[in-house]
């Protein structure tokens, strides 16, 4: 849906969809019920979730002509995709395996241009089109740099001639995340410092890297950072990094030295995902994992990279960083052209403990109405 001059939509990578058929009718059936109780007499937008098998399926014979129509007749639109995940997001082992393939992979390139080729017919005129994707690599991986900046230039140019050709505003959202190969501000800006400078020493212009490659801002991944959320996007922005769309989302956040919350927090530990923790000790210190966590720390405040609805708290003992996202809102208000894409990504409904779950229609209506409350 449309407010002033920004766009909101749920990422779909809620539902479980891995071909085009899939995806397809999960659009028509769990998309279309959302849509009717949030947005029935208003143009409907939809953050589409394409894993690589979906798009490759969208692009042949007819699909994307008869996905267009079916957009029209249903007064929805789409602006944004979520290119982050590759393959399988539910019902397996995600993981580690969500980076793979990194941007030193051709895949990885191949499946992101042939995004582009659908939001680029597919988003409105007036929104232009977003596509979100990882932060080039996993830490761990000890990813080669060079080649990730020469696949994302590839990329840039390859948006930049389908912006010339559609006369679409069409840009990619590098998304930082705990221990991806740059995971918060400060991070960011020295990756993109790095990538300026291959630029120069290849020889090539850098003006596409800042017109169609930026950030995507996701309230979860910097209040696990423990960023201060109006501090990181005027730095970013100031620094010329262009914010491509903010993911609207919520962290676990507890007390390590309430044994009660050391308890609480275990409910969380389940094997789909990763659920970083970082802790506020002097520096950071992170754990790849939940379970890795021992609970043996000096720290006032741990916050899980798992994503919890935006309209309720957890229960006592534990709490969330719903203040970023929060922030990132009233921030919106005072610079309302710094990113006029976002979108709502509680994408851990099916992994939520009891106490958090009820029918998926009206947990995602619910945080709709929260982000439109405030």
């Amino acid at each position: 849906m449309k407010f002033n001059n920004h766009h909101l939509a749920y990422c779909t990578n809620i539902h479980p969809a891995e071909n085009w058929a899939e995806t397809f009718a999960v659009l028509k059936d769990d998309v279309l019920a959302v849509r009717d109780r949030v947005a029935k007499k208003e143009a409907f937008a939809i953050g589409l979730r394409l894993s690589s098998q979906a798009a490759f399926e969208l692009l042949k014979e007819n699909h994307l002509d008869l996905f267009e129509q079916w957009l029209k007749d249903e007064n929805c639109y789409v602006f944004t995709i979520n290119g982050f995940p590759y393959g399988a997001f539910h019902g397996t082992r995600v993981k580690e395996n969500v980076y793979k393939p990194d941007w030193t992979q051709l895949t990885r390139l191949v499946y992101t241009e042939q995004l582009f080729t659908i939001i680029a017919r597919l988003c409105p005129q007036k929104s232009g089109g977003s596509v979100s994707t990882l932060p080039g690599s996993f830490k761990e991986f000890g990813a080669d740099e060079e080649l990730i900046f020469a696949n994302l230039y590839s990329c840039a140019l390859t948006i930049e001639s389908l912006a010339k050709e559609t006369g679409k505003d069409l840009h990619l959202g590098l998304e930082p995340e705990p221990l991806g190969h740059f995971e918060n501000t400060e991070e960011t800006l020295a990756f993109f410092k790095r990538f300026f400078s291959w630029c120069k020493d290849q020889d090539l212009d850098d003006k596409p890297i800042k017109k169609h490659i930026g950030i995507n801002y996701d309230t979860c991944h910097f209040a696990l950072e423990f960023d201060d959320c109006h501090q990181s996007l005027k730095t970013l922005t100031a620094a010329g990094l262009r914010i491509s769309k903010i993911h609207l989302s919520n962290a676990l956040s507890f007390d390590p030295q309430n044994p009660e919350a050391l308890e609480a927090i275990r409910q969380f530990d389940e094997p789909t995902y990763l659920h970083q923790v970082i802790l506020n000790t002097t520096p950071l210190t992170r754990f790849k994992d939940l379970p890795e966590f021992d609970g043996n720390t000096t720290a006032t405040e741990g916050r899980i990279h798992f994503h919890v609805p935006l309209y309720s708290e957890p229960l006592a003992p534990l709490a969330s960083t719903l203040d970023h996202a929060e922030a990132a809102l009233s921030y919106l208000k005072e610079h309302p052209e710094a990113c006029t894409h976002l979108e709502i990504e509680t994408y851990t409904w099916g992994v939520l403990p009891d106490h958090l779950q009820k029918p998926l229609t009206d947990q995602i209506s619910a945080e709709y109405e929260w982000v439109r409350s405030r």
